[in-house]
């Protein structure tokens, strides 16, 4: 369950971070005109600007949602399984940021080798090794360096949790948690369910 959280989150921040800048270079094609010797407006940097922050924030909005329910439903199911939930989210999220981080730096420095080094730029290589950096930008910049707060979140909130989770069953029975935990998860699949299909790039109209 930790690891499907974690692989989860890696997509749904790199989906942020894809529908975000397409929604900017598509404003700045439209608006912008970069062959012109003019210099951009204020106002049209603003917005691109604003384009950006928008879909980051919508994007982080569903994952923290989600990972917030999640955390709450595993706790509440039962605590050895929240413990389990703990160790594979940690264990998954160090070996994923370590991935992610180190693949996209070597995108991003295959890109620079080709153009300094081997000075190809222009060429199908080069337009390879771009299109490498494109992807190993939010590899490296979006979702390693995120994963770490992530985990943070999950442990210590869940702590909590999983200490009023006890305290209710306790007082209540296991039926109540149960169904609590049950409720959560609901809410958090839904905001799962947001942060892809929320999040898609809608293609024109034909």
């Amino acid at each position: 369950t930790g690891g499907a959280i974690i692989y989860w989150f890696t997509g749904a921040s790199t989906q942020a971070v894809t529908t975000g800048a397409y929604r900017a270079v598509e404003f700045i094609k439209a608006n912008i005109k970069l062959e012109s010797a003019a210099a951009a407006s204020i106002a049209d940097s603003k917005k691109v600007v604003e384009i950006c922050t928008k879909y980051a924030q919508k994007g982080m909005l569903n994952i923290f949602i989600a990972v917030f329910f999640a955390t709450l439903a595993f706790a509440f199911v039962e605590p050895f399984f929240f413990i389990g939930y703990l160790i594979s989210i940690a264990t998954f999220g160090l070996y994923q940021a370590i991935f992610m981080a180190n693949a996209g730096g070597a995108w991003d420095n295959a890109k620079k080798i080709v153009e300094v080094e081997l000075k190809q730029k222009g060429t199908p290589l080069h337009d390879a090794t771009v299109i490498g950096d494109t992807v190993g930008d939010p590899f490296k910049d979006t979702s390693s360096v995120a994963l770490n707060p992530i985990i943070k979140f999950t442990t210590l909130f869940g702590l909590l949790a999983v200490e009023l989770a006890v305290s209710l069953t306790a007082s209540q029975g296991s039926g109540l948690t149960h169904t609590l935990a049950a409720g959560f998860f609901v809410v958090s699949f839904f905001f799962v369910y947001r942060s892809f299909y929320g999040m898609r790039i809608k293609g024109e109209a034909a």
